[in-house]
């Protein structure tokens, strides 16, 4: 079993999540009922949707984390699952992202946007240059 197949079959048990088919068409996603909450891309890729101020507001922390890319002005982050604390980082960020919405709304109430597969970015090092 994949990292990621591990991570997916944990938050499928998770009562508030769902599975479904992703937005940007590419692999198998999760939902709440705020929307898309996890698309898993590839067997290592996986984009993460909060609020941009959950984004803001943990960027610093995760800034050090190889694992971890962040897209400046996208409310998605993408984690690459290399090592089994890489899926329990997923696992955290994914009770943050439930619970972003109501904790660090976006003021804007911003429209869905596309997750960062969408962007045709590769996976690097967080830059968050622009945080």
């Amino acid at each position: 079993m994949t990292l990621a197949s591990r991570a997916l079959a944990q938050l499928a048990t998770w009562p508030d999540l769902r599975l479904t088919v992703p937005s940007c068409g590419l692999g198998r996603a999760l939902s709440s009922v705020q929307g898309e909450i996890v698309h898993f891309h590839s067997e290592r890729d996986v984009d993460l949707h909060l609020t941009d101020r959950a984004v803001r507001r943990f960027a610093k922390d995760l800034k050090d984390s190889g694992a971890i890319r962040i897209v400046p002005g996208s409310q998605w982050v993408t984690l690459r699952l290399d090592a089994a604390s890489d899926v329990d980082l997923l696992l955290t960020l994914a009770s943050v992202a439930l619970q972003a919405p109501q904790t660090w709304p976006d003021p804007a109430d911003r429209p869905f946007v596309g997750c960062n597969d969408q962007r045709g970015a590769g996976f690097v090092k967080a830059d968050l240059s622009g945080y």
